[in-house]
């Protein structure tokens, strides 16, 4: 049985099956047997430890309690598990060497004793890759963890220090950098990071930006703690300025062999003989040298890492511009035994198998070889780029490599999974925000050296990252126009995104010089359905339910039964995202591409009604079940829906639907109140009323909208209740019973229960409402109040709240709601 506690708490059989250890205390108290190694811990000590603040009854026998049960955990996962939990004076002690901790401590100090640096590289990193995360993670707050945590935590990042200089040995100066990068952000104060990327920028060319990393050290020990850079650092400072040869990469031992010997040739032997073994070769120079450094990946590049090592076919999924082919190729850098990139993307859509074959024979110089047969005996790396548009063969070719070729490992880059048997898929995330920030800023530096980021320009930085999507792709093409237009200009004008964005890059394939090609080279494969679907998906900006899909999405062109395959499909190809929730989405820039390709069908204003219908009525359903059990889960449900309201209440104002407006106001009225969105709620209920006021005689003579109406002058005397103005509630109370007397001259309140719209519960509302303004004033002044309302006429009803809300109020509204959002 192994323990593990670099990362989250775990337990392992001895086949590999996680154990489960319930309950939060028992699981406490494997965590403090395991932060004490072996040593016996006294009773006392793990009742303090497990309850720090509130002890049991009886303490003892509640500890013992929780030895029995994991004992028991133990003894469901294998037969001896229970021997490991010993009580052996002065207390408990778990034994057992198997801890990931203790193996950690055993590689990182025979990778002191290892001769060479390569030897080194290896231990340190079969070491690191023990770490799943914070060291007992799930413990990071409790006492007794903490010194264990921060011991390990040093060691950690003194196992990353020795690896750094391992490579940086090893000549591995430019896969370093980003990685470095990252280090130096997060641990600004250890020096050891800083003269390796300072090293490692040097033997790049880019002995400027190493100088800055010393500068940028310099400047935040003295200001942070009034201190200087060491005396290695700054040694290493004064080597860079003078240039010394000493600094300069170490060279790799040279091997006689053929110039472009091919991968079945072996260089004592040119030609090869018919019996001479298909051996590659095992040089890494395949592979493109980057021309900038990787930004933000370094924890993803250390998990591809280890992943290419341990498993057979490993693929890299995301959206076009995510980054997955420079993600591969620093991921496949180090690869011991060779590492070849095969470009796929040249080959038309429908390409055969054997044009696939072809393209990995030609990546590999094997001429007219059969590829099968010359990577039969061969422990290589292929790097398959871009198989998204030749999937299907690609999946053949593949399956094939790996049963004729045992040795042969696969990192693909695709929209897609491959789909074959042994596939470890990895989708590739879009940037974490500061890395985006980071590297849009560094990109601009590069094409506008006269830009100077500071707080002035940090909001449209932020604006640009986010509304990009966090696309390095996209970033890099933003970046390459703030010289000519600057950050505020440029993130003013994203909503024309693909003219914007247009520059083509030279020495880029043609799907990556423009936002548009990126999205359309993946737009391009697609069924018409998924095109359809796609394209409707695009009117939902908060992301949506697949039974919303099902309801806005579904019909003419999409069967209603297909739709579950067809979305499940879109989230395989990296265009929809599929959140924990259960919900789906777009990234900004596709659903930008969507609503054009939307606009050129015809079928926007039909789509957007489906939508604006819909979400109407999830606000009255939720309405009804405001008061009831349900409450919250129909109030997390509005919460998760905001911008979609919000967009379907700004279109039905723009095309002056004004039953819609009404319904849609008048049924979120407590919602905006409740959650304390009284700016919204007096926007939205005024512009419904604007639009009822200028067709009222026809909403006014409709006994439905006329008490949606009724309700919207509630909700707004809601509002000005909880603003304090108890006299202006009780006005619109008496307008609201005015404008419901004008359509049932009985009993203004309790006889306009609705057939569809508010319902009984909100006439409830009504009366507590109506109550607590009563208790606001005194008698004599609400009945005054109210009866003015009351006195008004079903037009002056309306138009009275108008002037009460005020004309500036409604103006603002008016040209809030000019266009559609994201339209």
């Amino acid at each position: 049985m192994r323990f593990g506690v670099l990362g989250p708490l775990e337990v392992w059989a001895d086949d590999g099956g996680s154990v489960r250890v319930p309950e939060l205390k028992v699981r406490a108290l494997l965590a403090d047997l395991l932060v004490n190694e072996g040593h016996p811990v006294p009773p006392d000590r793990l009742i303090a430890d497990l309850w720090p603040r509130d002890l049991p009854g009886k303490p003892l026998a509640a500890l013992r309690a929780k030895v029995s049960q994991l004992r028991r955990a133990l003894r469901e996962a294998e037969p001896d598990g229970p021997d490991l939990v010993l009580s052996r004076p002065p207390g408990y002690v778990l034994e057992s060497g198997a801890v990931d901790a203790r193996t950690f401590e055993e590689l990182i100090a025979r990778a002191r004793e290892a001769e060479g640096p390569a030897a080194k590289a290896t231990l340190l990193t079969e070491a690191l890759r023990l770490w799943r995360g914070p060291a007992f993670a799930d413990f990071a707050d409790e006492e007794f963890t903490r010194a264990a945590i921060a011991r390990l935590d040093e060691r950690r990042l003194t196992a990353e220090e020795d690896l750094a200089e391992a490579r940086l040995e090893l000549g591995e100066h430019s896969a370093l950098i980003g990685e470095l990068s990252d280090h130096v952000a997060h641990h600004p104060l250890r020096e050891r990071f800083h003269a390796a990327l300072m090293l490692a920028l040097y033997r790049s060319g880019r002995q400027h930006e190493a100088l800055d990393v010393h500068r940028a050290l310099r400047d935040r020990l003295g200001e942070e703690l009034g201190l200087t850079p060491g005396h290695e650092i700054n040694a290493l400072q004064q080597a860079i300025l003078a240039q010394d040869p000493a600094l300069d990469a170490p060279r790799p031992p040279r091997s006689p062999r053929p110039a472009r010997a091919p991968l079945g040739a072996s260089s004592a032997s040119w030609p090869p003989s018919p019996h001479t073994p298909h051996t590659p070769r095992t040089s890494r120079t395949r592979l493109p040298a980057p021309f900038t450094e990787l930004v933000g990946r370094a924890d993803l590049v250390a998990e591809l890492r280890l992943l290419v090592t341990k498993e057979r076919l490993v693929t890299l999924t995301g959206p076009g511009g995510v980054g997955k082919t420079r993600l591969a190729l620093e991921a496949a850098a180090p690869f011991p035994d060779g590492a070849y990139v095969v470009e796929l993307a040249p080959l038309t859509p429908g390409a055969s198998l054997g044009k696939v074959a072809e393209a990995v024979a030609t990546a590999l110089d094997l001429g007219d070889a059969d590829p099968l047969a010359a990577l039969s005996d061969a422990a290589v790396l292929l790097v398959l780029d871009n198989c998204e548009h030749v999937v299907e063969p690609v999946a053949e070719l593949v399956h094939l490599l790996l049963t004729s070729a045992p040795d042969v490992r696969i990192l693909a880059t695709s929209q897609e999974p491959i789909g074959i048997p042994g596939e470890v898929v990895r989708v590739v995330p879009p940037l974490a925000e500061p890395d985006a920030v980071r590297l849009f800023l560094s990109r601009v530096a590069a094409a506008a050296p006269d830009f100077v980021p500071g707080p002035a320009t940090d909001a449209a930085v932020a604006t640009i990252c986010r509304r990009l999507d966090r696309l390095p792709l996209a970033l890099e093409l933003a970046a390459a126009r703030v010289n000519g237009l600057g950050v505020t200009e440029l993130a003013d004008r994203l909503d024309d995104r693909f003219r914007l964005l247009s520059a083509g890059r030279r020495g880029t394939p043609d799907r990556q010089r423009t936002l548009r090609a990126t999205i359309e080279w993946s737009w391009e494969p697609l069924t018409e359905p998924e095109r359809i679907l796609l394209r409707r998906l695009a009117v939902h900006p908060g992301g949506l339910t697949l039974d919303a899909a099902e309801d806005v999405c579904a019909g003419h062109g999409v069967a209603v039964q297909e739709l579950p395959g067809l979305l499940a499909g879109l989230v395989d190809r990296s265009l929809v995202v599929r959140t924990g929730d259960g919900r789906y989405g777009l990234l900004e820039s596709i659903a930008a591409y969507g609503m054009e390709r939307l606009r050129e069908s015809g079928e926007l204003d039909r789509t957007l009604r489906r939508r604006d219908l819909y979400y109407t009525m999830v606000a009255e359903c939720a309405e009804v079940y405001r008061l009831g059990p349900a409450r919250i889960r129909w109030t997390e449900r509005l919460a998760a829906e905001t911008a979609n309201l919000r967009a379907s209440f700004e279109s039905v104002l723009r095309r002056r639907d004004t039953e819609l407006a009404v319904r849609l106001t008048g049924a979120l009225a407590w919602y905006w109140t409740q959650s304390g969105r009284l700016e919204e709620a007096r926007r939205s209920l005024a512009g419904a009323l604007a639009q009822a006021e200028a067709r009222h005689r026809e909403v006014l003579e409709n006994d439905r909208d006329a008490r949606r109406v009724a309700f919207v002058l509630d909700g707004l005397a809601g509002i000005h209740l909880i603003e304090g103005q108890a006299r202006r509630a009780a006005v619109l109370l008496g307008a609201a019973a005015a404008v419901r007397d004008a359509v049932d001259p009985g009993d203004a309140r309790l006889s306009c229960v609705p057939v569809e719209g508010p319902t009984r519960a909100g006439l409830d509302e009504n009366a507590r409402l109506m109550a607590a303004v009563r208790a606001a004033l005194d008698d004599d002044t609400f009945a005054a109040e109210f009866a003015r309302g009351r006195a008004l006429t079903p037009r002056e009803a309306v138009s009275g709240h108008l002037s009460a809300v005020g004309s500036a109020a409604t103006s603002e509204l008016g040209s809030a709601v000019g266009s559609e959002v994201g339209v």
